[in-house]
This record gives C-alpha cells, structure tokens and sequence, in this order.
C-alpha cells in the first residue's frame, strides 16, 4: 500500500494552503476536495502533519470505495492498486461510470481496461495521471 500511496502523492502534489485544482474546485494537501465540513481557511498555511493526517483517512476511504467497487472482480495487486488512486482521484460514483473498463476487468483484459480508460472525459481533464495509470494497468497482464 505504500507504494500505491507515494504513487497518489507525485501525481496530486503537495500544498499547504488551500487551491484551487484542475476543475477550479478548493482543495489542500494532496489533493483533499474541500467539503462543506472541513475548517479550511484560505491563504492559511496548515501543518504537514495535519495534512498528511487528512491524507490517510482520504486514502482509507479510497480503499473502502475501491472494494465497494470491485465487489467480487478478482484482481491482481496491480489493477487495484490504479482502482484505488482512481477511487481516490474520480470518487466511487465517477469511477462507476467507467462500464466499459468494468466488464474489462471482469474478463481480465487488463489491456482493453486500459484503452477504456483513455477513451474518457478524465482522459482529457488529466492527460498525464490517466495515461501513466492505464500504463501501470496494463502491467497487470503480467
């Protein structure tokens, strides 16, 4: 799981105050969504133990999701792994949308899985995140 966590940590960057992300959406840390909940002020410089705090729940909560999501689909260490940082990046609700990618990996075509990751709106909104992840899905066929 560590590796998968460094992994979320390059392609989300670190910031200590709150920004606005790739959509115009408040976010801080490593990419934590501001919800209505959260205490975030902006132009506040917050802690990197406070953050990575708030990493590790996100984190937990992506693990929670992906095996919500993968329900009974046996897969490899790998394919998880990129269903994890997705869950973490998209959310249980966006990932789902991604049919094609599933029926994919219920037949195992880690390789048709990938290609349906490309072929998406994600595709386009992340170019480098999403192609780097299809690579590592891809990888699963071995």
């Amino acid at each position: 799981m560590e590796t998968i966590k460094q992994r979320i940590k390059e392609h989300e960057g670190y910031r200590n105050t709150v920004y606005s992300d790739s959509l115009g959406k408040s976010t801080i840390g490593y990419g934590h969504l501001l919800l209505a909940t959260d205490n975030f002020v902006e132009g506040v410089e917050y802690s990197k133990k406070e953050l990575d705090d708030l990493f590790d729940k996100d984190f937990d909560t992506a693990c929670e999701t992906a095996n919500k999501v993968i329900r009974e689909i046996p897969l490899n260490y790998i394919a998880k792994g990129v269903i994890i940082e997705m869950c973490f990046q998209l959310g249980g609700p966006r990932i789902l949308k991604f049919k094609k990618m599933w029926l994919a990996l219920v037949e195992q075509d880690f390789n048709e899985a990938a290609d349906q990751m490309i072929d998406s709106v994600w595709h386009k909104q992340t170019k480098s995140r999403c192609e780097s992840l299809a690579a590592i899905m891809r990888s699963s066929n071995k």
